[in-house]
């Protein structure tokens, strides 16, 4: 019996985190991560804020926790069904489709979590901006992966730069995320998409390679 009132707390505890993490993912990704509080987080949840404080221990573990809880969401929505395609440029494709759609369907109501926190962090140090540092390169990590098993499969040209190919799949990707959350004008989704297609489509090895245009 002790035992089942053990994983029964556990559970509570589990619980009560995620919705912790969920709320904060929100906020973070509208107002940053130095919005974050456990007194406001509690107060908005209708929790204790002893009870919050005891996961979280402290508002940097909070908005360290948050980040971690962030890069979880962004892999399952944009990194994992792109890993179902094989190796190629319609992984590539399927990648920065994930990455528009992640932001285009507000998956975190400020667009890109990312985003806001990296322009936040940017000029700061100590443990938050690492993590958001290293969420930042690992995204630029994976696009230049899937570029590279592009390469390796005969699907992108020998002599392609891909740390400039990355750079501008990225830059394309986060315009379109700004202008959307900025001014709500979702047209630029389509223009980066246009201009992915095009940029594959000009470093492929041969016209067939990127069997779809990327959104198509």
């Amino acid at each position: 019996m002790a035992g089942a009132r053990t994983d029964g707390r556990v559970e509570r505890g589990n619980q009560t985190r995620r919705l912790v993490l969920g709320r904060t993912m929100a906020i973070a990704s509208v107002e940053g991560l130095g919005a974050l509080s456990i007194g406001r987080i509690a107060a908005e949840l209708g929790l204790s804020k002893s009870g919050v404080f005891a996961l979280f221990g402290s508002k940097e573990e909070l908005q360290l926790a948050t980040v971690r809880a962030a890069k979880a969401v962004f892999a399952e929505r944009v990194v994992r069904p792109a890993e179902q395609s094989p190796p190629g440029l319609d992984r590539v494709r399927r990648l920065c489709e994930g990455y528009l759609a992640y932001s285009r369907e507000r998956v975190f109501p400020g667009g890109c979590f990312f985003t806001t926190v990296t322009a936040e962090f940017s000029s700061r140090e100590g443990a938050v901006r690492d993590a958001v540092a290293g969420a930042h390169s690992d995204w630029s990590a994976c696009v230049r992966g899937v570029l590279e098993d592009a390469r390796a499969v005969g699907e992108l040209r020998e002599d392609a730069d891909l740390p400039q190919l990355t750079f501008e799949l990225m830059a394309l990707m986060e315009m379109a995320n700004a202008e959307s959350a900025l001014s709500g004008d979702d047209s630029g989704y389509g223009r980066a998409a246009t201009a992915i297609t095009a940029r594959l489509r000009a470093a492929a090895a041969e016209a067939p390679a990127l069997a779809h245009r990327v959104g198509g």
